[in-house]
């Protein structure tokens, strides 16, 4: 789906009022499908939303005045309000200029510092797991383009969820929730590691890593254990899979499940985030030494991202693997789970080949 323009475009301050507000808001108004659409959850009013990873950040909502989709066998146009259609006829996307990057309040010294404190204070009990993020900053010499960024990013990580909703762009390979008629699915990523030559043995390595087996265990347990009061089934396979990227492969386990009726992927999606995937276990302990630790605000990385129509069924990525843009300059973001036994520089490793994916799609 792309949307243009803005019907409607409001910040919120948690995700329950802005689940109240659509609620209304598709309540009030009038509107039809082509037949051929009805079963399509896409066709039809939907809201892109982005949300913050702390609590007390910005709730984004926007209504497109227009979107263009299309899924399997159709394609189609949604227009809200009778809006007029742009002209065909525009310049194609342009590649940034020259890039200059520079490291965050966390560069490689102050990485190990953090990571080699989160480790001590896991050893001693305090928590079991914590995700550290760090950022870079890159500047162009001329604005960067969202749709080359967007283009590149589709092309090269086809598995993953590409996103861009107010400036905030990435591809996302975990999906937090998507529900569609009650059904609800969920994808969990943790356990890492890098490289694209011989997969076969690197997907060993990683499926026998026992570092790696146990930050996944929280994950999946923190998202099923969120889920659980909300759905009248869930199944969660025993063992993970091996999720294959361009530059990394990941421990993943698909977990889907019926929700109880009345719920929307919203309310789902509160229920789960933050969820041990990207901030820790026990939750409150890990959020508390994240802020200590990182010396940035994340904002909406690491937060909810993805689209909701009006019977509540939408999907909901994790933003990660992304950027946010403004004129000319990109924050780029990248997280590590630690957990006891995690080596400082490894995680290190593992934080660059997780910021390749936006470097690359920056590149002429």
């Amino acid at each position: 789906m792309v949307g243009i323009g803005a019907a409607h475009a409001r910040t919120f301050v948690s995700s329950a009022q802005a689940d109240a507000w659509w609620k209304t808001l598709v309540a009030d108004i009038d509107h039809e499908s082509d037949p051929a659409l009805v079963q399509e959850s896409m066709a039809g009013p939907v809201a892109f939303v982005s949300f913050p990873f702390t609590e007390t950040g910005e709730y984004e909502v926007v209504v497109p005045a227009i979107v263009i989709g299309r899924r399997g066998g159709h394609a189609w146009v949604t227009v809200w309000n009778n809006t007029p259609l742009p002209d065909p006829s525009y310049a194609g996307p342009v590649a940034p200029g020259r890039l200059d990057f520079a490291p965050g309040p966390l560069d490689h010294t102050g990485w190990l510092e953090a990571v080699r404190d989160a480790v001590s204070r896991i050893q001693a009990g305090e928590l079991e797991k914590v995700v550290i993020a760090r950022d870079e900053l890159a500047e162009s010499d001329s604005p960067v383009d969202t749709r080359y960024v967007l283009a590149r990013l589709a092309e090269s990580y086809p598995q993953t969820w590409t996103f861009c909703v107010k400036h905030l762009v990435g591809a996302s390979p975990e999906l937090l929730v998507a529900q569609e008629g009650g059904n609800l699915r969920s994808r969990v990523l943790a356990g890492t590691i890098p490289g694209d030559r011989d997969p076969a043995s690197l997907a060993r390595v990683l499926s026998d890593s026992s570092k790696d087996l146990a930050e996944h265990e929280y994950a999946v347990a923190s998202v099923a254990q969120a889920l659980r009061p909300l759905v009248a089934s869930l199944e969660v396979p025993e063992q993970p899979f091996v999720l294959e990227l361009p530059n990394v492969m990941h421990l993943a386990t698909d977990i889907s499940g019926k929700a109880i009726p009345g719920s929307t992927v919203l309310s789902l999606a509160a229920a789960i985030h933050p969820s041990a995937a990207v901030c820790g276990t026990p939750t409150d302990k890990a959020r508390a030494l994240i802020a200590g630790l990182e010396r940035m605000d994340r904002g909406r990385y690491a937060g909810p991202v993805g689209w909701i129509n009006a019977a509540g069924d939408g999907e909901l990525a994790l933003a990660l693997r992304c950027g946010l843009l403004e004129d000319n300059k990109v924050r780029l973001f990248a997280g590590c789970g630690i957990v006891a036994d995690s080596d400082p520089e490894a995680e290190w490793a593992e934080s660059i080949a997780k910021l390749e994916p936006m470097k690359q799609a920056l590149r002429p």
